[in-house]
C-alpha cells in the first residue's frame, strides 16, 4: 500500500534505506560479528570462551545469504576459529570440537537457506499470480465512464496481498452505466472466488437486463446456488438510466454519501431494509429500487466497511463523512486520493480490513458555442 515514488518520479528515500538494508546491512552483518568475535579472542584475555559464539555466524547468514554465502561465511568462521584456537594455545580435541560443531551448524544453515530461496521464489509467482487475477477480477477503471468521472480506491489488508473481499464494477451498458459496490463476508481466497462470482454475474446481467432490480435478483439466485448457509455478501448496486435520474438498490450495504450541488453531504439511506445478498430466502424482505435526482455537479460516493470501520490508537472510527466534506473538490481522483491518504493515517499505516472507495461526479456539459454561418449561407443572403 506504499507508494514506490514520489511526485517526481524519483524512488523515495524511505525505500533506498529499506533497500540498502536488505542488500548490504543483511549480508554484511554475519561477517561484522565473526570479525568482532576474532578481535575479542585477540585482544581479550577469555581463551576459548568466545569461540563457540562463532556458529551464530552461518546460522544467521543463512537469513540473508544463499546457500553459497552461508558456506563462505562457515569457512570463514572455521579459519577463525582454529586461528584463535592456536594462538591461545587450545587443546587440539577442543578446537576440533568447535570446528565440527561449525561445520554441523555451517551444513545446516546452507540447506535452510536453499529452503527459504525456494519458498521465495514460488511466492513471487503465487504473487504474479494474484496480480493477474486482480486485473481479470477487479479491472481497472477508466477515469471517464459514459457520463461520468470516476476514481477508484482499493486496499487489500492481507499483507502483500493485491486482491480481498471487497469488490467493485462500472460497465456501460445499452439501459446506461451501471455499478457495484459490494463486501463480502470473510477474507482469503473463499472470499476471492465469492467476488468472483459476484462480478461474474453482474457484468453478464447489467448488459442484459433492463431493470436494475432484475440485476440483483440474478446475483442473488446465483450465490444462493453457490454459497453456504452463513455467507453473503452486501452491496450497493446502481444505474444511471436516463439524464439527470440515479437508481440505486442497497442490500445491506453501507449507505453511499450523496453530494449534491449546495455541497452538502448526505447519507443515501434505504427505504427499507433488505438482507445481504446469498440471505433472501431466510428473510421474506426483498431490495428496493430508490430513484434519485443525480444533476450535473452532483457527486456519489459508494464504499466499503473497511473505510468507515478502520480505527485509530484511541479505537475511533475514521470519520468519513467529515472526510469527504473535508476533500471534497471537482476532481475525483483527487478526493478520493486524499480520502484515502487520511484513512492510511488515521490507522497508522495498516488496514485490518479490505477497504474500497468508488466515487462518480456527473461534469456539467459543456456549453455550446453557435458557429457563424459562413458568407452567403445566412437566411435572406443571396450568393453573388
Amino acid at each position: 500500500m506504499s507508494h514506490a515514488r514520489n511526485q517526481g518520479g524519483d524512488p523515495c528515500p524511505t525505500l533506498l534505506l529499506k533497500s540498502f538494508r536488505h542488500r548490504v546491512a543483511g549480508p554484511l552483518l554475519p561477517v561484522l560479528i565473526l570479525l568482532a568475535i576474532m578481535l575479542v579472542g585477540l585482544f581479550g584475555d577469555a581463551g576459548m570462551v568466545w569461540l563457540p559464539l562463532l556458529s551464530a555466524g552461518p546460522a544467521l547468514a543463512a537469513t540473508t545469504n544463499g546457500p553459497r554465502g552461508v558456506l563462505c561465511v562457515g569457512l570463514l568462521a572455521a579459519v577463525v576459529g582454529a586461528t584463535l584456537g592456536a594462538r591461545v594455545g587450545a587443546p587440539g580435541r577442543e578446537v576440533a570440537a568447535v570446528l565440527a560443531a561449525l561445520v554441523a551448524v555451517t551444513l545446516a544453515s546452507g540447506l535452510a537457506s536453499a529452503l527459504r530461496g525456494r519458498r521465495e521464489r514460488v511466492l513471487a509467482d503465487v504473487r504474479s499470480v494474484a496480480e493477474a487475477a486482480q486485473h481479470a477480477l477487479l479491472r481497472p477503471v477508466p477515469a471517464t465512464v459514459g457520463p461520468f468521472e470516476v476514481a477508484v480506491r482499493y486496499s487489500a489488508a492481507a499483507a502483500e496481498a493485491r486482491i480481498g473481499g471487497d469488490l467493485y464494477a462500472l460497465v456501460p451498458t445499452p439501459y446506461g452505466v451501471r455499478l457495484i459496490v459490494g463486501d463480502v463476508r470473510g477474507k482469503g481466497l473463499p472470499a476471492v472466488g465469492t467476488a468472483a462470482l459476484v462480478l461474474g454475474v453482474f457484468r453478464e446481467a447489467a448488459y442484459d437486463e433492463p431493470d436494475l432490480l432484475a440485476v440483483v435478483d440474478r446475483i442473488e439466485r446465483s450465490l444462493a446456488r453457490n454459497l453456504g448457509t452463513d455467507d453473503f455478501v452486501t452491496a450497493v448496486v446502481a444505474g444511471y438510466p436516463r439524464p439527470g435520474q440515479l437508481e440505486l438498490v442497497n442490500c445491506g450495504h453501507a449507505s453511499p454519501l450523496l453530494v449534491g450541488a449546495s455541497r452538502g453531504v448526505v447519507a443515501v439511506e434505504p427505504t427499507q431494509p433488505a438482507p445481504p445478498l446469498g440471505l433472501r430466502a431466510l428473510t421474506d424482505q426483498s431490495p428496493s429500487l430508490q430513484v434519485l435526482p443525480f444533476a450535473d455537479g452532483d457527486q456519489l460516493l459508494l464504499y466499503t466497511d473497511g473505510v468507515i470501520e478502520a480505527r485509530d490508537r484511541d479505537r475511533e472510527f475514521y470519520p468519513l463523512v467529515e472526510g469527504l466534506d473535508r476533500h471534497l473538490c471537482d476532481d475525483p481522483a483527487s478526493t478520493v486520493g486524499a480520502i484515502h491518504d487520511e484513512l492510511l493515517a488515521h490507522v497508522g499505516g495498516r488496514l485490518h480490513d479490505d477497504a474500497a472507495l468508488l466515487l462518480i461526479r456527473k461534469p456539467a456539459a459543456a456549453p455550446s458555442i453557435p458557429q457563424p454561418a459562413p458568407p452567403g449561407q445566412l437566411l435572406g443572403d443571396r450568393a453573388v
